[in-house]
């Protein structure tokens, strides 16, 4: 059984990008992987900002990337870039954070012509961090619906497709367990 650490970067308390990073690490639970979600934006701003890695809440997420066999990093795409959020957490992060983890990027976005901030600005990024960067997942905001309770749902087509990409190449980690991630 692999852990895995879910990152959500955005800022935003009502998020389709947490959704996402949620649905995904419910998706990995039911196939027996322990995994969990960090939202950063819970984390106080001032110590963030100034990079103070002794701040205990800061300490504590960065022992979470430090522990995890996998992470998947979900981020809203603005600007076409990913949020200043997820930056300004990674700028918290040892230089090589990732070495060696299968990293599943994820990215919600306004118009199909921000996917390419997967490949183009998401990846460069977590590949200096050492990571194993999979082909990754970017879904419309469209396609992430809110209920009048507040509940999130995917449509139709992008329900199954988190787990589409989370089993499209499962890949055997050190313990033998298998985290599945494209």
């Amino acid at each position: 059984m692999a852990t895995v650490l879910a990152l959500s970067g955005s800022p935003s308390r009502t998020s389709r990008t947490t959704f996402l990073a949620e649905h995904t690490a419910a998706t990995l639970r039911a196939r027996g992987h322990q995994a969990h979600v960090l939202a950063p934006r819970g984390l106080p701003a001032t110590p963030m900002l100034a990079a103070d890695t002794h701040h205990a809440s800061h300490a504590r997420a960065v022992t979470l990337v430090d522990e995890a066999d996998a992470l998947v990093v979900a981020t809203p795409v603005y600007q076409t870039a990913y949020s200043g959020l997820l930056k300004v957490f990674v700028d918290l992060l040892p230089q090589h954070a990732f070495a060696g983890k299968p990293v599943l990027p994820l990215a919600t976005g306004g118009s199909p012509a921000h996917v390419l901030a997967l490949d183009h600005v998401l990846r460069p990024v977590l590949t200096a961090l050492g990571a194993e960067v999979s082909r990754g997942r970017f879904v419309l905001d469209r396609h992430l619906t809110a209920s009048p309770d507040g509940a999130m749902a995917l449509d139709h087509d992008d329900e199954r497709q988190p787990d589409r990409v989370t089993d499209q190449s499962a890949r055997p980690l050190p313990s033998s367990a298998y985290l599945p991630v494209a």
